[in-house]
């Protein structure tokens, strides 16, 4: 691959294209939520299929993140990247038009493919464009500060689309959006260097199909159970090709995810910490839009305007984030954050059907808002910190993939986990113990995140900021020996 070059032309134009495309993306992950009960009335769709409305889409951005980190590389970052905002945008309009559930969720999925593609390239469009230092640190800060500021926003735009116009709108809006990217990549952003090589399509297809096949089966015990032939025999593929998967990619002369980029602690600590905090965070959206609608009986905008307590406090927590990275490890504010993001979450799964908003919901956003602020910085810093240039697509890579794979296995196990409550009662308290089951399993995943940034995150990074003060500015093999 050609050298990049170590500064950019029109830093601010880059860096406004490249957060605003990823908004887009993260914000049509969440538009739908508080859209959820009207998509479900409107196409008729039972709840493991409007469950797949969602995941169609993270399953498949999730499976093919790699194999698009890897175009990347092999054909351009720019070229792949309007590439994709010209797929995903596309895509959005049979979705807005759909007349049935199946329609959706095909769209869906080929929005996935665009995502996919535009995701990894904006974050190593990112890298390649700022030099390494306070700029790309800044603008590190910035992307992974999106990534929580889109998922709560889209709530409240989901809402207020839903209730003045449709939840239909909520796509048409990525149309303009789109273009008006595609128009100004070309223009502001540089072409990245070209490396030689070729395309890991097994391991693609294997990861691909066994995130599938897992997911299928965590879904399909909400009609069929644990025990179900179709339930074993889907999760048993899973695994086995994800092992394959693993196989493939340990003999695979150019791999899609070097296993060599988990010899780091706090890479790996990084993307498992984002798969389980990931994961709990899908469930929370999914279940509390509902709960607020269909408990409390919130209209869709009242129910997106109900997460802005939640969206405010994140914004503000969020765009502190840069000058707290300069001040203190990375390490720290992520342990906060997910701790505070535990503690909110555990305070919501106590909800029940004689809850009021403000006691029961409100406040424990508050907390949630301020630990996704802390968290989600630091989570795409760690994940991409001392990677080799030639592997830098792939980390980029592997911080989405893990991100998607993990709402995509989190919703699953949110949806089963709420179908375990038994159908006693009224359907509103029926839903409301579902919400409470699925926002408790969600409790779960925060704190095997939180376990596993203790034991792997914060003593590595503690022991690289002590190397760098006993001995002054770190050289590069300096930084890659404290992992």
């Amino acid at each position: 691959m050609k050298p990049e070059p170590a500064t950019a032309p029109h830093p601010a134009a880059i860096l406004a294209i490249i957060l605003v495309s990823y908004f887009m993306i993260l914000l049509d992950n969440s538009v739908i939520f508080t859209a959820l009960p009207s998509l479900q009335a409107d196409l008729q769709l039972s709840t493991g299929e409007l469950s797949w409305v969602q995941d169609a889409y993270t399953l498949v951005f999730g499976g093919l993140l790699l194999l698009g980190s890897r175009a990347g590389d092999l054909l351009g970052r720019r070229r792949v990247f309007v590439f994709g905002l010209v797929v995903f945008s596309i895509a959005s309009l049979p979705i807005g038009l759909a007349p049935a559930g199946w329609w959706a969720i095909a769209g869906r999925a080929v929005q996935g493919i665009g995502a996919a593609i535009v995701a990894p390239a904006s974050l190593s469009l990112l890298t390649a464009s700022f030099p390494e230092g306070r700029e790309r640190t800044r603008a590190v800060a910035l992307y992974g500060a999106t990534a929580g500021i889109g998922a709560s926003l889209g709530l409240v735009i989901g809402g207020a689309l839903a209730h003045w116009i449709s939840w239909r709108a909520g796509f048409f809006v990525n149309v303009p959006i789109g273009a008006a990217m595609i128009l100004l990549a070309p223009r502001f952003i540089p072409e990245t260097g070209r490396a030689s090589g070729r395309f890991d399509v097994f391991g693609a297809l294997s990861a691909t199909l066994g995130v599938g096949a897992l997911v299928f089966g965590i879904i399909n015990t909400v009609d069929a159970g644990w025990t179900s032939p179709v339930t074993v025999t889907a999760v048993a593929a899973g695994v086995v090709l994800l092992l394959l998967f693993v196989l493939i990619e340990r003999r695979a002369a150019q791999p899609i995810m070097p296993l060599r980029l988990f010899r780091s602690r706090r890479r790996t600590g990084a993307y498992v910490a984002r798969f389980l905090y990931l994961g709990a965070m899908i469930g929370f959206f999914f279940f509390t839009t509902q709960f607020l609608q269909e408990v409390l009986g919130f209209d869709p905008l009242q129910a997106g305007l109900g997460f802005l307590p939640m969206t405010a406090v994140n914004f503000a927590v969020a765009m502190s984030i840069p000058r707290l990275l300069g001040r203190l490890p990375g390490s720290i504010p992520l342990a906060a954050g997910i701790l505070v993001t535990l503690a909110g979450m555990f305070w919501l799964s106590r909800v029940g059907v004689d809850s009021a908003y403000l006691t029961a919901v409100a406040l424990p956003m508050i907390l949630i808002g301020a630990g996704q602020g802390l968290a989600f910085a630091p989570l795409t810093s760690f994940g991409i910190i001392g990677a080799p240039a030639a592997d830098a697509g792939a980390a980029s890579g592997l911080v989405n993939t893990f991100h998607q794979v993990g709402t995509c296995l989190g919703l699953g196990i949110a949806v089963a986990a709420a179908a375990t409550v038994p159908a006693t009662g009224s359907a509103v308290a029926h839903l409301a113990a579902g919400v409470s089951t699925a926002l408790t399993a969600g409790s779960v995943l925060l704190f095997l995140a939180l376990a596993v940034t203790a034991a792997l995150i914060l003593p590595a990074d503690l022991a690289a900021r002590r190397t760098r003060k006993l001995s002054g500015p770190a050289t590069a093999p300096q930084l890659q020996q404290v992992r």
